[in-house]
């Protein structure tokens, strides 16, 4: 495949290496775009319930028409970027995104802003599908990799956080619209950026195909898995049982075409690198109990100490200055010098020390003392433990499969976040049901159901230290 970024012999180092740079700070302002509207949506969720009339679980749906597309289509949109061009395909999920998210800052009725939101979601899954691939290629020598993910990973990870304060901040100060609205200039800079900085790659040409038949088939599977857990709480459980077991046959065939087509999407000895099997699997446990805290937390802080919307918001803006410092500052560093399973293993711990620490916080609660320094611990954790679990999965695939392995990275992202909204919310809601049936006060009932759900994601945390310290421990004498 052509390089993404030509480098002819007249070209000075320096000149390369800052078109090289130049190009990290273009995916990231993509990646930063999607990633705020997957989180920006959270705090205002309120006003636009008031504003449009939804009901409780049609509420949802603001935030599940985004997830089921986007999840469901990131493996196909990786392998496509491999065929057509990763540039191509980046620059065509901004230009999409950016129209869906004009469409939903105007959208006046809930069923277009629902089928907005499906948009943004294709435009999304074709934007962060290819963008490993693209910095895979972009710095191929380790040090520089590592010190490319840590900026790609800190750009994530604040921006999630960061989604957090703006949507209260812009909700307060102006409409619920403009947490979509915001996004057209950034996708205006950041497209016309992306045509002019990324260099053009040819990719393998469509004439290698696609496997369209197993597109369909593991697109319906991601899209059905992730409507099975985020619509598990709203459904009896034979109907979530019945709808689990067609994603898995699906999964099934999918699995099956894979291993007899001449041109699989998914190429099955991907699943033989035990780093990127296993990052995948430790990435699924971490992101769960980190998106259940973001949710949780952000629910602790409103309905038991009663904060609005800005001041949630501003309260969580300590995560993404603490991740952005150490990822930037310390991260590619401690990496080089310890080892990316070492500084895994150490993220980990942090996250397992913060969420038990959360499970801790009562009704009645300050933010200084009970939310103030999980926050930090979880924060210090993801910025150690997020670019070590990138290198090493990414480190698994072959430069001709990193679309389909960004993708696929991607996607455990996605089913990994929406397992532990889920999970954790449903079992914080039950259990606050439980206390209020049998007469208990509401704040403290509250209260006592966000325990549950932090005691439980301390649980998935463990659980991802002990597979990551079991699976991704590297080869004697290799370094890792």
């Amino acid at each position: 495949m052509t390089p993404l970024i030509e480098s002819p012999t007249h070209t000075r180092p320096r000149q390369r290496t800052y078109s090289r740079w130049a190009s990290l700070v273009v995916l990231c302002a993509g990646t930063l775009m999607t990633i705020l509207d997957g989180n920006i949506v959270t705090v205002a969720m309120p006003a636009i319930q008031s504003d449009l009339g939804f009901s409780a679980p049609g509420l949802a749906w603001v935030v599940n028409a985004y997830l089921i597309p986007f999840g469901g289509l990131l493996l196909l949109a990786g392998r496509l970027g491999d065929l057509v061009g990763r540039r191509r395909m980046f620059t065509a999920g901004l230009a999409v995104f950016t129209a869906a998210s004009v469409l939903c800052g105007v959208a006046t009725d809930q069923g277009v802003l629902v089928a907005a939101r499906a948009l943004q979601g294709v435009g999304g899954a074709m934007t962060a599908a290819v963008v490993l691939g693209m910095l895979v290629a972009l710095f191929p020598e380790p040090r520089e990799r590592a010190r490319a993910i840590a900026v790609f990973s800190a750009v994530g990870a604040a921006g999630g956080a960061l989604g957090t304060f703006l949507g209260g901040a812009l909700t307060e100060a102006l409409n619920w619209h403009w947490i979509f609205l915001i996004n057209l200039p950034i996708g205006i800079v950041a497209w016309l950026a992306a045509v002019r900085i990324l260099a053009p790659d040819r990719g393998e040409g469509l004439g290698k195909g696609a496997d369209y038949p197993g597109a369909a088939l593991v697109t319906g599977a991601l899209m059905l898995t992730v409507y099975v857990i985020v619509g598990a709480g709203d459904r009896d459980l034979s109907a979530t049982l019945l709808q689990a077991a067609l994603a898995l046959a699906l999964f099934v065939a999918f699995t099956v075409r894979q291993a007899r087509t001449a041109r699989p999407l998914l190429r099955l000895r991907l699943f033989g690198s035990r780093l990127l099997s296993g990052a995948n699997a430790v990435q699924i446990l971490m992101i769960a109990t980190m998106y259940g805290f973001q949710f949780i937390g952000a629910l602790y802080l409103q309905r038991v100490l009663g904060y609005g919307e800005l001041l949630t918001g501003t309260a969580f803006l300590p995560a993404p200055v603490a991740i952005g410092v150490l990822m930037l500052g310390l991260s590619a560093r401690t990496i080089g010098r310890f080892g990316a399973y070492r500084v895994l293993l150490a993220g980990l711990v942090l996250i397992v020390a913060g969420t038990a620490l959360l499970s801790r916080a009562p009704a009645d609660g300050s933010y200084a003392t009970d939310v103030l320094p999980p926050l930090l611990l979880l924060a210090a954790g993801f910025a150690a433990a997020m670019p070590a679990l990138t290198g090493i999965a990414m480190s698994g695939a072959r430069e001709e499969d990193a679309g389909v392995a960004s993708g696929l990275f991607n996607t455990t992202q996605v089913v990994g976040g929406s397992l532990g909204l889920a999970v954790l919310s449903v079992l914080a809601a039950s259990r606050t049901e439980g206390l209020l049936d049998g007469g208990g006060e509401l704040v403290a009932a509250t209260a006592e159901g966000y325990q549950l759900a932090f005691r439980v994601a301390t649980v998935i945390a463990v659980g991802a230290l002990v597979l990551a310290a079991a699976v991704l421990r590297p080869r004697r004498g290799a370094r890792n």
